[in-house]
């Protein structure tokens, strides 16, 4: 596929009016061609008022015709072959091995979402039948669906070049709710980016959909992307990011006259829980333990929102063992390029901040990276009382970079997670032994994060339908949603009732016949799909 170096706006390659940015490979910190022309807020609007224009009949397209849409999305992706594993790596420093798996990822989610439209009960319609006899008062016919928000913005995410980005989670999402996408690219790999979105505009074509179904944009963050959060055509947005950024859009779309949900995934330490029982093993478990800990840390240069940034590890001469095969463990280790320049100077400066700190020692550490950009790992050490009263232990570091901290009861770990701010996950590493230590902590996490994990570890996120990707603030920015999961289709639908409405001014879902073939909720029960309505 060729690269153009210019936004797809409604299935044309639209040149932008603006500035230039190129793509680099943080290995070398070498430019990559083509160079990319960034729209105007003028060119911007082309695209989203192409997005509310498509939004009427791609919100009502029947179920088959749309699940074979997003079906060949992933068909195109996997077309494309080697040449985007090997643009992504270059844009990304990623390896081949971890891009091919996202790939799959990426192309799985959409199959997953396509089955899902096919399913159905995602529209959920309930019907509460008249009942004109009824005493004192006669109850009407009331009927609801959910149906699609709108168009909806998408922004790309540094760290997932396909995953959570073009054609990842957020866009597969509100495209099978029935919402026109329009995506903001990430300007650290915007060649993989126009690789995925032709893709995209090539499914909405063959299927005869509206070309303003999606749109892939390239602009400055703080001016295109904010105008877009703006823009009274969008309906809802999806960011995976910063806190400071994803706060931002949350300003922008709260600031509109018509203020519009933002679903932003941004931080998250993902505290682990060591208990005693999973130390009482033999030496050589202990250390097992310490390398999937320092594994789970160092993984993807740690670039990973999953990433344990902190652990609690009993005091006592255990957690003396732990904490020795932990530095061993890491002490071995090299560094891996990161994702940017950028990204690797904010690592070293949060490492310096956290090294630095009252209280913090160095637990271990490993050697730079051959390349450029690939500092060398490191985790600290701490006790329980100073991470409970300095706030700088609480600071995320995007990188190979964690917290050891020491603790001797459970009354501290209960203080320590009620200091703790709002997390994507909480993992615990116990035997049987430590059920009544760990059960008082259950409740208390319930409360702090939206995933919690018996004897595993954070990373590598399940694409099912019972996932939880979320969390309390600011771990995301809606603690009742999630962005991983077919769950996540939720976050662009809402609920509309439709009272005493003739048979045929009833949209298809809601109809007596049922011709699509839905599980509805009829007078509160679970009716299968074949099941007739009674008039």
């Amino acid at each position: 596929m060729t690269l153009t170096g210019h936004s797809l706006i409604a299935g044309q390659t639209v040149v932008g009016g603006g500035k230039t940015a190129f793509g680099f490979n943080p290995a070398t910190n070498e430019q990559l061609q083509p160079a990319y022309s960034l729209i105007t807020e003028e060119q911007l609007t082309t695209a989203t008022s192409a997005a509310a224009a498509a939004y009427l009949s791609f919100s009502t397209l029947d179920p088959a015709a749309h699940a074979a849409f997003l079906d060949a999305i992933a068909d195109n992706i996997e077309a494309i072959g080697d040449e985007l594993i090997i643009r992504a790596g270059q844009e990304t420093g990623l390896p081949a091995a971890r891009l091919t798996g996202e790939r799959a990822r990426t192309t799985g989610q959409l199959r997953l979402f396509a089955n899902v439209v096919r399913q159905g009960d995602f529209r959920g319609v309930r019907i509460d039948p008249a009942l004109p006899e009824r005493t004192p008062m006669p109850r009407a016919d009331i009927r609801q669906r959910q149906i699609p928000l709108g168009p909806v913005a998408v922004f790309g995410a540094s760290n997932f070049p396909l995953a959570f980005s073009t054609a990842g989670g957020d866009t597969a999402s509100a495209l099978a709710a029935g919402c026109p996408v329009v995506f903001k690219a990430h300007n650290a790999h915007p060649g993989t980016g126009e690789l995925v979105g032709q893709a995209i505009a090539k499914a909405v074509a063959d299927a005869g959909l509206h070309p303003g179904v999606f749109s892939l944009i390239y602009g400055p963050g703080s001016s295109i992307g904010q105008a877009l959060v703006a823009d009274s055509a969008i309906k809802a947005v999806g960011f995976t990011g910063s806190q400071s950024a994803g706060i931002a859009l949350m300003r922008t779309a709260a600031a509109r006259p018509e203020p519009i949900p933002v679903y932003a995934e941004m931080s998250s330490l993902n505290p682990v829980f060591v208990f005693d029982g999973a130390l009482s093993g033999s030496a050589a478990q202990i250390d097992a333990l310490a390398q999937q800990y320092v594994t789970a840390v160092t993984g993807s240069s740690g670039q990973l929102c999953t990433s344990p940034g902190l652990l609690f590890a009993p005091a006592g001469e255990l957690g003396d063992k732990f904490a020795a095969a932990v530095g061993r463990a890491v002490s071995a280790c090299a560094g891996q390029t990161m994702l940017t320049e950028g990204i690797a100077g904010s690592w070293n400066a949060g490492a310096e901040a956290l090294g630095s700190a009252d209280g913090v020692t160095v637990v271990g550490q490993g050697t730079a990276g051959p390349t450029e950009n690939a500092p060398a790992p490191a985790i600290f050490g701490t006790q329980v009382r100073d991470f409970v009263t300095n706030h700088v232990l609480h600071q995320e570091i995007f990188g190979a970079a964690s917290l050891v901290i020491r603790y001797s009861s459970t009354a501290e770990l209960l203080e320590a997670i009620g200091r703790l701010e709002g997390q994507l996950t909480a993992s615990l590493q116990l035997t049987e032994e430590d059920y009544a230590t760990a059960a008082p902590l259950i409740p208390a996490l319930e409360q702090k994060v939206g995933r919690i994990i018996v004897n595993g570890w954070p990373t590598g996120v399940e694409v099912g339908h019972a996932m939880v990707h979320g969390g309390p603030f600011p771990a995301t920015s809606d603690t009742r949603t999630t962005s991983v999961g077919t769950l996540a289709i939720n976050r662009f639908l809402r609920p509309v009732a439709y009272q005493n409405l003739p048979q045929e001014l009833l949209p298809a879902a809601l109809q007596d016949e049922n011709p699509w073939q839905l599980n509805r909720r009829i007078d509160g029960t679970v009716v299968a799909a074949d099941a007739e309505v009674s008039a």
